[in-house]
């Protein structure tokens, strides 16, 4: 279960086996199922997960009740609220599973006690703390004045498989439109 988590540590930081056996009990394994409920939006993010296999979906609801996805989180990819978890302090979004998803977690003070204590976390937190910048400006930048046809096409180039993997009512959330929108203009490619 920690396969993918050793390979991406030794991508980032050439961990030896026998270092990362020492941060491996530290991440927990856990199943959830499509649609289950990691993080509510209020209640405080106390774990950090990394994606095995399967999606996290990041959201929040707007005052029509719209989802409004920030991040989807693949496999090889850490997820968390960020400032929430950071912070410890009451979330403003959700994060649920949008497949059956097999993930590790590590709750907020195991986490931060391997910051301080392994160059290797603390290496890795500086590019999940980065990778979060980057990905929010991409985002940002890469939708500003685009149609939504164009947003599709972004979508596509970087994720091809998305909609074998993932419901149309998810990626419409996370491309900004309804999902009568997206299958207009799936039809349309």
């Amino acid at each position: 279960m920690h396969e993918l988590l050793f390979q991406y540590f030794q991508e980032k930081t050439k961990i030896s086996p026998t270092q990362f056996q020492d941060i491996c009990p530290f991440f927990e394994p856990k199943l959830v199922k499509k649609k289950e409920f990691l993080l509510m939006e209020q209640e405080v993010c106390r774990y950090i997960f990394f994606v095995n296999r399967g999606c996290l979906q990041l959201y929040s609801v707007d005052e029509a009740g719209q989802e409004l996805t920030r991040y989807l989180a693949f496999e090889r990819k850490f997820a968390t609220a960020l400032t929430s978890f950071i912070q410890q302090a009451p979330s403003f979004e959700y994060i649920q599973a949008a497949v059956d998803t097999e993930l590790l977690r590590v709750t907020y003070e195991n986490f931060y006690h391997l910051v301080d204590t392994n160059p290797a976390v603390r290496f890795v937190y500086r590019g999940i703390l980065e990778n979060a910048y980057i990905t929010s400006q991409e985002r940002i930048y890469n939708f500003l004045g685009k149609t939504a046809l164009e947003k599709l096409h972004w979508l596509l180039e970087s994720q091809p498989d998305i909609f074998n993997r993932l419901p149309s009512q998810v990626i419409a959330s996370y491309l900004g439109m309804t999902p009568y929108t997206l299958s207009r203009l799936k039809a349309d490619l």
